[in-house]
C-alpha cells in the first residue's frame, strides 16, 4: 500500500509526538512542516529528519502533499482546516474541531462540497484501554449501559505547561480543552447525547505562572474553569462530567460505566492504555480486565493513521469530524444552559465509531 504524503502546521508543545508517529507508522510520509514561527519549523524539521520547514502558505500550495494535520493553537483551528480544505487537502487536527459551531460548520460544509476528509483529535478512544472497554459493553458484560459519571479536575496547567495563557481564553478552559477526551470517550462507549443541563464558574479572575519561564507572570481568566454538566444519551442512559482547573486535589475516578449487570472503570481517556476493571452482579469485588487490543503506549495520531487507511480503502475515519462536530456542541451546549438556567437540546448527532478488531499487524490497522 503506498505511502500518504503528510504536511504538519504548528511546531509548537504537542508537534513531537506527530512526527514521532511519521517515523512509526510506515504508511505515513511526513515531507514538510510549516510554522508562523518559521525557525520552530525548522527546529522540528532537523530533530525528526523532515525533508522540508517552509511557509504556511508554502506547504498548502505544495501539490504532492494529500493531508495537512493541524497543531496551532485553538483559536486558530478553523482558519487553518479551512485554508487546507480550500487547497484541496485533507484535514486532521487537535482538539476542539473549532472554537465556535457555526465555524465548526463552515469546516465540514467546505469538506462535504470538495470531497475531503475532516478528522479530529483526541484519538486516545482508539487505544487499547478503551478498545477493550468498547469490546466488554458490546459483549455484554455489564449488561445495558445506565449511567455514566467523568471526571477531570485539577489546579490547571500554569504550573507545568510551557504556555499557559490560551487555556484560560474564551474556547478554551477545562471544558474545551479536556472535555474532548472524556466526552469522545463516551460516545465511543455508549453513542450521542440528546440533551444536556450545567453549571459553570469562573473561580479567580487570573492566574500566577509557576512553571520556570514565566514565574509569577499573571494570566487573565477569559472563560468558566469549573464545569458541572448532566446529559442524557441518546439510548437513555444519564451522563454526569465535571471538568475544573480549580480543584486541589482528587480521588474520584477518570470514567465509570454503569450497567444494568455490572459496573466497569474505564482508564484515563487522555492516556491508550489500561487498567480496566470490572465488578459483575456475581463478583464480590472489581477485578483487572487484561487488554483485548494494541497501542496501550502513548500512540497520538492513531486516529491519523486510521483516516490514512479510510483514504486509502474508500471507508469510513473513526476520529471523524461528525464526532468532533458533536462534541463541540455539548461542550457549548454545558455553557449555554447555565447562562440561560435550561436545558440545552442537542441539535446534532453522529454515530458511534465501529469498534478496531483486535488482530491487525503491528504499527498498522490493517489485517
Amino acid at each position: 500500500m503506498r505511502k500518504v504524503k503528510v504536511g504538519i502546521i504548528g511546531c509548537g508543545n504537542i508537534s513531537p509526538i506527530y512526527f514521532q508517529a511519521g517515523e512509526k507508522f510506515d504508511i505515513l510520509d511526513i515531507v514538510a512542516c510549516a510554522d508562523l514561527t518559521l525557525s520552530k519549523a525548522k527546529k522540528r524539521s532537523e530533530e525528526f529528519n523532515v525533508p522540508r520547514a517552509c511557509t504556511v502558505d508554502e506547504l498548502l500550495s505544495d501539490p504532492e502533499i494529500e493531508m495537512v494535520v493541524n497543531l496551532t493553537n485553538p483559536e486558530a483551528h478553523s482558519e487553518v482546516h479551512l485554508k487546507t480544505l480550500e487547497a484541496g487537502k485533507h484535514t486532521y487536527g487537535e482538539k476542539p474541531l473549532a472554537t465556535e459551531l457555526e465555524d465548526a460548520e463552515k469546516i465540514l460544509s467546505l469538506a462535504k462540497e470538495k470531497g475531503l476528509l475532516v478528522g479530529t483529535a483526541p484519538d486516545t478512544f482508539l487505544g487499547g484501554g478503551i478498545q477493550t472497554c468498547r469490546k466488554l459493553i458490546d459483549d455484554g458484560w455489564i449488561g445495558e449501559p445506565i449511567a455514566a459519571t467523568a471526571f477531570m479536575m485539577s489546579y490547571g496547567p500554569e504550573s507545568w505547561h510551557p504556555n499557559p495563557g490560551f487555556l484560560y481564553k474564551k474556547g478554551a478552559g477545562p471544558m474545551f480543552d479536556m472535555g474532548p477526551y472524556y466526552l469522545t470517550a463516551l460516545i465511543n462507549l455508549i453513542g450521542p447525547v440528546q440533551r444536556l443541563s450545567g453549571s459553570v464558574r469562573a473561580t479567580f479572575p487570573e492566574r500566577t505562572i509557576t512553571n520556570e519561564l514565566d514565574y509569577g507572570k499573571k494570566i487573565p481568566v477569559e472563560t468558566p474553569t469549573h464545569i458541572a454538566g448532566v446529559f442524557e444519551f441518546q439510548n437513555g442512559a444519564i451522563g454526569t462530567i465535571i471538568t475544573s482547573f480549580d480543584v486541589w486535589g482528587t480521588k474520584t475516578p477518570h470514567i465509570e460505566i454503569y450497567g444494568t449487570t455490572g459496573t466497569l472503570i474505564v482508564p484515563d481517556p487522555n492516556a491508550f492504555g489500561g487498567p480496566v476493571s470490572v465488578k459483575r452482579q456475581d463478583y464480590e469485588d472489581f477485578v483487572n480486565i487484561p487488554l483485548t487490543h494494541g497501542f496501550s503506549e502513548n500512540s497520538r495520531g492513531l486516529g491519523l493513521l486510521d483516516m490514512v487507511y479510510a483514504i486509502l480503502n474508500n471507508r469510513a475515519h473513526r476520529a471523524n469530524g461528525q464526532i468532533g462536530y458533536h462534541v463541540l456542541e455539548l461542550m457549548h451546549g454545558f455553557h449555554i444552559a447555565s447562562n440561560e438556567s435550561k436545558y440545552y437540546e442537542v441539535k446534532s448527532t453522529c454515530e458511534k465509531p465501529a469498534s478496531l478488531p483486535m488482530n491487525f499487524l503491528k504499527n498498522s490497522l490493517e489485517i
